[in-house]
């Protein structure tokens, strides 16, 4: 028997289609556009081949803001996935106060990036600020303004009070959903809460984990405006990320050829990054 097939289906694609090519399409053949030239204002272009791809593959500009924006990654990773993995371990999972720390873990993420930024700002300086008056007052000599080092504790801790709420409630919601019979069957086999969390919540976790690590590693490869607010890229350019010095690039010099290749290797590095995470990971959980 064959199957009638009706072309109307695709009038019900055609709306997502078009807000894909809106957002996505057009805007990226935009920047490849402009990649491939050179622009000399008044709508005048020229050839310019791969000549910015080279470029800025051989900048050590971009070199030392890839290593700043790893390094920065990478810490984050490593601290915040652990820590919101604890605070979820030790979340109530009945009872009223589970929709108070629910509300509480949900507040950091409430907060606009831009705020976020200015609230860290104000807390950090060393004559006035909670955090930069404490670290002073019990001996640190603390100046996020003039220390790379204090700049990047700062930072660091910043994206971590940010951030840290939305792998906990990640990893709440995972937990919540282990079913009952589990934790039963482990309690009659006389399991200790250390093996209970080795050979039960984790691997329910794995999949939950796996989002987590990669909703957290681009937007912290991506991070832009809190950075910008907070330390402005230094001191000196010690905290100048790859989003930081492809804005200095595009608007503050306004080299648009190397701006647009640019984003086109940032893009791709994300992407790359996102593919190894998630294929490491699950490689992970089939053996």
């Amino acid at each position: 028997m064959n199957k009638t097939v009706n072309n109307k289906a695709w009038f019900f694609v055609l709306p997502v289609v078009l807000l894909v090519a809106f957002n996505a399409i057009i805007p990226l053949m935009t920047v490849v556009n402009f990649s491939v030239q050179e622009t000399f204002g008044d709508n005048v272009f020229t050839w310019a081949g791969v000549q910015w791809f080279e470029d800025v593959l051989h900048s050590e500009r971009f070199h030392g803001a890839l290593l700043r924006q790893i390094g920065f990654t990478a810490t984050v990773l490593a601290i915040e996935i652990p820590l919101g993995l604890a605070i979820a371990l030790t979340m109530p999972r009945k009872g009223p106060w589970v929709s108070v720390c629910l509300v509480l873990m949900s507040l950091p993420l409430l907060i606009p990036w831009n705020v976020v930024g200015s609230m860290w700002n104000i807390m950090a300086l060393p004559d006035i600020g909670l955090l930069g008056k404490f670290l002073n007052g019990i001996g640190f000599e603390y100046n996020y303004t003039r220390q790379p080092v204090a700049a990047w504790f700062t930072i660091v801790l910043m994206d971590v009070w940010h951030w840290t709420s939305l792998v906990a409630l990640l990893c709440y919601a995972g937990l919540v959903s282990i079913p009952d019979a589990y934790y039963q069957a482990a309690k009659v086999d006389g399991a200790r809460s250390w093996a209970v969390f080795r050979y039960i919540q984790l691997p329910k976790l794995r999949h939950v984990l796996t989002i987590a690590v990669l909703l957290r590693f681009m937007d912290s490869f991506m991070i832009y405006t809190e950075a910008v607010v907070l330390t402005g890229g230094g001191p000196g350019s010690t905290t100048s990320f790859l989003s930081l010095d492809l804005v200095k690039t595009a608007l503050g010099q306004f080299d648009l050829g190397p701006a647009a290749a640019m984003s086109i290797i940032y893009f791709l590095i994300v992407l790359v990054f996102s593919w190894l995470f998630y294929t490491l990971m699950m490689r992970n959980e089939e053996t």
